[in-house]
C-alpha cells in the first residue's frame, strides 16, 4: 500500500508576509481531510480538516477580513 504524500501549497492571494498557512488539498479524496499548517513552521505540527470545517474557517477568515 502507497501513502500519498501532502502537496502543500499557499494562496494566490499571499503576499509572503510570513503570517501564511499552506494546505494539502490532494487529500480530500483519498483521506477525507485537508491537512493544513503554517508555513513559518512545516515541520511543525499541522491539523487535518474535514472539508466542511476547513470550508467553515474559510468563512471565518473572510469575515475577520471584512472587519479590518
Amino acid at each position: 500500500m502507497t501513502t500519498e504524500s501532502p502537496r502543500w501549497s499557499k494562496s494566490s492571494y499571499s503576499n509572503n508576509g510570513g503570517a501564511c498557512i499552506e494546505v494539502a488539498t490532494n487529500l480530500i479524496a483519498t483521506h477525507g481531510v485537508i491537512p493544513v499548517r503554517d508555513s513559518k513552521d512545516p515541520d511543525g505540527p499541522h491539523l487535518h480538516l474535514t472539508p466542511q470545517a476547513f470550508a467553515d474557517l474559510v468563512a471565518l477568515a473572510k469575515q475577520g477580513q471584512a472587519h479590518s
